[in-house]
């Protein structure tokens, strides 16, 4: 009689926390690597404004700065996916802290603004963004390191961690620049800025998880997925919808100075701000515990509904309380519809182009923040506030248009791989 031997199976993996895989000193420096690029925006706008005194240079600055993003963030993405993210983070650390040093003296210079704009290109062209490839590493982690039955809750889990690391860099990192530009000097932020990323960056590309390369690819480097499949309408929705978000922090935050400085205290529109953000940062750390069955369709639809409805009362508050309570309810709202994105994201990437889909949504924020910024700083100096605070509702609803596509385009069930 003969047996047949079923092929011997690779024993499935035992660690069962990702903070054990990925080790603490990972999780500490992939946060303050995320502070450069928060700073990036912000700092850009407060430098032109100062050394060139004019806030329409400074919005449209701002504005190159997310083109720049826009332009080869995706092909930055693409590349750590095909070379490993090391060799490119290492390259784009240098360039980019070269770039917000050459931004600094262009400004200063006398230069034309047609240099300012191009140099502000170049700081978003070889922006290193630490978020979304953070976020593909610790995927390929989950996916690679640790037992199938904890994959999905884990992925929720760490999606929510990031989301709300997010959160609070883009929390600070205004706030750093603006005790930077009035303690030191306006071009303090962007040389503390190159400064982080030389240091921390690097750090991040040098940690032993640079080094790693999905098992998704081919022995050659090349994923086994076509590049088509990065426009699909399953994932081309969760691109708009966080457009959408990343427009509504670049019109919230640019509205929120106008309406302050109405009242004779620009200087407080960072604290109101931060109200929003702590809540946004807390509700997105919380939606690793909400029930399954409550889908990530649904969630979406929920949270984007509640940012919507609370940007409605932006039309009628008239006093710093009343904006207080405002930001407040929007914060409930915008954390956890992040924390959905992201986890569509995650879910919908084709094979071997995790870090890819990662980068297209980081891209996504910043480019939305850099857009928002510019066209409602241009509305407030011409029109006021009252118009400004418009366009976040507009934001909010383009969030949660995209939500309702998405709840048509979805399957009931969302399964990471």
């Amino acid at each position: 009689m003969t047996h047949t031997h079923a092929p011997t199976q690779p024993p499935e993996p035992t660690k069962t926390s990702l903070l054990h895989v990925a080790g603490f000193p990972y999780f500490l420096v992939a946060f303050v690597a995320r502070l450069p690029f928060a700073m990036m925006v912000v700092g850009v706008l407060t430098v032109v404004v100062s050394a060139r005194g004019s806030l329409s240079l400074g919005g449209l600055t701002s504005a190159a700065v997310g083109l720049g993003t826009a332009c080869f963030g995706p092909l930055l993405g693409a590349a750590a996916d095909r070379f490993g993210q090391r060799g490119v983070l290492v390259l784009l650390a240098v360039s980019n802290a070269t770039m917000l040093i050459v931004f600094t003296l262009v400004v200063y210079s006398g230069s034309t603004d047609a240099f300012v704009l191009l140099a502000a290109f170049g700081i978003g062209a070889t922006a290193p963004q630490v978020a979304p490839m953070s976020r593909s590493r610790l995927v390929a982690m989950i996916n690679e390191r640790m037992p199938e039955r904890t994959r999905v809750r884990t992925v929720s889990r760490t999606m929510a961690y990031e989301s709300a690391a997010d959160e609070t860099v883009f929390v600070f990192g205004p706030f750093i620049v603006g005790v930077a530009a009035s303690v030191i000097a306006p071009w303090a932020p962007l040389v503390g800025a190159a400064v982080l990323t030389v240091l921390f960056v690097g750090a991040f590309a040098l940690h032993p998880s640079g080094r790693h390369v999905s098992q998704e690819r081919d022995a050659d480097g090349r994923a086994p997925s076509k590049v088509t499949e990065l426009f699909r309408p399953q994932l081309l929705v969760v691109v708009v919808g966080i457009l959408g978000v990343g427009i509504f922090f670049g019109t919230m935050l640019t509205a929120l100075t106008s309406f302050m400085a109405d009242r004779g205290a620009p200087e407080q529109a960072g604290v109101l701000y931060g109200v929003m953000g702590v809540g946004s940062a807390i509700l997105a750390l919380g939606v690793a515990w909400l029930p399954p069955r409550f889908s990530l369709r649904a969630r979406w639809l929920v949270f984007s509904s509640i940012l919507l409805l609370g940007s409605l009362f932006l039309a009628v508050v008239d006093t710093p309380g009343a904006m207080m309570v405002v930001l407040g309810v929007m914060g409930i709202g915008i954390g956890p519809t992040l924390v959905t994105q992201y986890s569509f994201g995650a879910a919908r990437s084709p094979l071997g182009r995790s870090a890819t889909v990662m980068t297209m949504l980081g891209s996504g924020v910043i480019v939305g923040q850099s857009i928002g910024a510019a066209v409602t700083g241009e509305i407030a100096e011409k029109l006021g506030t009252t118009p400004s605070l418009l366009l976040p509702m507009i934001a909010a609803a383009i969030a949660f248009l995209a939500g309702v596509v998405n709840w048509f385009l979805s399957r009931v069930q969302i399964r990471t791989r």
